[in-house]
């Protein structure tokens, strides 16, 4: 029998033994007893608004390859964070998250700060979500959120805890093991090694759970064996294939005929940890080219069944393609032929994206991390901004705005011995510019902001334009200082319009022993 303690005391326990001591939230009444006696071991993360904490929290998760805790202020706590929520949902981060509760003494009426219906509440962006029937189930609830939420698919799940719970008596939670892999079957994976071999053109198209798992090194060694081109699959949130490698062939449209068109005339396409497909443009036609042949390696069932033709094996990634790396090579094949490479801009005028991705590609640390949240600016930074390691570029696979900043904080404090990079629009700064507080507050360096400054919502000034519409509504940002914004919040800042300073002042920015936002002037 395990000891008796408090829900408290048996909740700190199982949070040790699981790693999670680090834990991200801005405090709520509901939520002050979990945090009584803290020991010194474990370390608050205070984000200034619960979509920060949140952001921060999954930016940390995904450095450090493992959950992070968080904790939210009741429904209204919930309600802020949710839109960082869909993200990480849609990000694959595993996330515990604890949300107060009133008092179960006063839940029989509707109490100030309560929460009506609080595993309703963030539905269908959290995997699992429970307010325990008891005060004792608390830790046992906590531990199958955190297996939940390693568990492939990763994911957040959540568990609503009242007020009154945490000095109720429960028992010790024993900490243990559950799987978090998948294997393929061997003679499905026999089959897919055969068509490899047999093909005659293979294409690869990856996604950001290759990088996720990790599978970076061995998905290379695989395309090499096969000579596959590779493509980066739409919107991949991650970079997952080195984008200077011989056979990398750029990235994949999210549309159906313009991603047909660029796998050109081949003959069998292997999808590895990535949708079929995800479009953001409506369209028609084949899904594929005439005569190719879809097989798909995904950890995800639910995606599997939706996929809409060919073959698809649920399987953790990493397994998979060792496995296929022990079958027979194939007969030598031409290489494909490379992607082409654009030409050197030059540092005349006022400053082009296209001069500040190659002056950031030839400034940054080799060992940086790129973190990214400026949509318009994407395409040009796919050209002339390559990532060749894995772990080195992330950004959201929501299409929301508001997690590059703090996510940048959190992957900071996840891993201290890299430089990290946000390149963040301007738009997408002011949904949550208070992270920049907390990366003050807790000396994060090595990190470097540079804000992607044009003025307004680009991408709604492009969607517009395809829609014949003028001038939409709402799209311009006049008037922003951000430089000004980082230095009231602890952090420096300058501010650059001309092409022929830049890299002097990037430079700066980049061996910064503190917070540094430079706010590029694009044109």
């Amino acid at each position: 029998m395990a000891e008796p303690t408090t829900v408290r005391g048996a909740t700190i326990e199982l949070m040790r033994a699981l790693g999670l001591t680090t834990i991200f939230g801005n405090p709520g009444s509901t939520e002050l007893p979990m945090f009584r006696d803290l020991p010194d071991d474990f370390r608050y993360v205070l984000g200034l608004q619960e979509s920060v904490a949140l952001s921060m929290a999954d930016g940390y998760a995904q450095a450090t390859r493992r959950a992070a805790m968080v904790n939210l202020h009741s429904a209204i706590g919930v309600g802020h964070a949710m839109g960082s929520i869909f993200t990480a949902y849609r990000n694959r981060t595993p996330l515990v998250i604890t949300a107060g509760q009133q008092a179960r003494a006063l839940l029989a009426g509707e109490p100030y700060l309560y929460s009506e219906d609080p595993a309703a509440l963030p539905r269908p962006y959290v995997k699992w979500s429970r307010e325990p029937a008891r005060a004792q189930d608390v830790p046992a609830a906590i531990a199958r959120a955190y297996h939940v939420a390693m568990s492939p698919p990763r994911g957040p799940a959540l568990v609503s805890i009242p007020v009154d719970d945490w000095d109720s008596p429960a028992a010790a939670v024993p900490p243990r093991r559950v799987s978090q892999v998948i294997r393929a079957g061997a003679d499905d994976l026999a089959e897919l090694g055969a068509a490899l071999a047999a093909a005659r053109r293979p294409v690869f198209v990856v996604g950001a759970l290759v990088d996720q798992e990790p599978a970076f090194a061995e998905t290379v060694r695989l395309a090499e064996v096969h000579q596959a081109r590779v493509w980066a699959a739409p919107m991949s949130s991650r970079c997952s294939f080195p984008e200077s490698h011989p056979l990398f062939a750029g990235f994949l449209p999210p549309d159906r005929a313009g991603l047909r068109d660029c796998l050109g005339d081949t003959d069998l396409v292997l999808v590895l940890g990535a949708p079929v497909f995800t479009y953001r443009l409506a369209g028609d036609g084949p899904y594929l080219p005439d005569g190719a042949r879809l097989w798909q390696l995904t950890d995800d069932a639910q995606q599997a069944a939706w996929t809409p033709l060919g073959t698809a094996l649920v399987t953790s990634i990493a397994p998979a393609v060792a496995d296929l790396l022990r079958h027979p090579p194939p007969d030598p094949r031409p290489a494909p032929p490379r992607r082409g490479r654009p030409a050197p801009v030059e540092a005349t005028g006022p400053i082009s994206v296209e001069f500040l991705m190659q002056t950031l590609d030839r400034l940054r640390p080799p060992d940086s991390v790129i973190v990214e949240e400026a949509p318009s600016s994407r395409p040009v930074m796919c050209e002339y901004l390559p990532n060749n390691a894995p772990e080195s570029f992330f950004t959201c696979a929501s299409g929301g705005l508001g997690l590059g900043l703090p996510s940048a904080v959190g992957m900071l404090l996840g891993r201290p011995d890299r430089r990290v990079i946000a390149v963040i629009g301007d738009g997408s700064m002011m949904y949550s510019i208070q992270a920049l507080w907390s990366a003050a507050q807790l000396g994060a360096t090595p990190m470097t902001v540079v804000v992607v400054n044009n003025g307004g919502y680009s991408t709604v000034h492009h969607f517009a334009r395809l829609l014949g519409m003028a001038k939409p509504v709402g799209a311009d940002l006049p008037g922003l200082d951000f430089a000004g914004l980082a230095r009231a919040q602890g952090c420096r800042g300058a501010r650059v319009d001309r092409a022929a300073d830049l890299p002097a002042r990037l430079a700066e920015a980049l061996a910064g022993d503190v917070p540094y936002v430079l706010d590029v002037i694009v044109s």
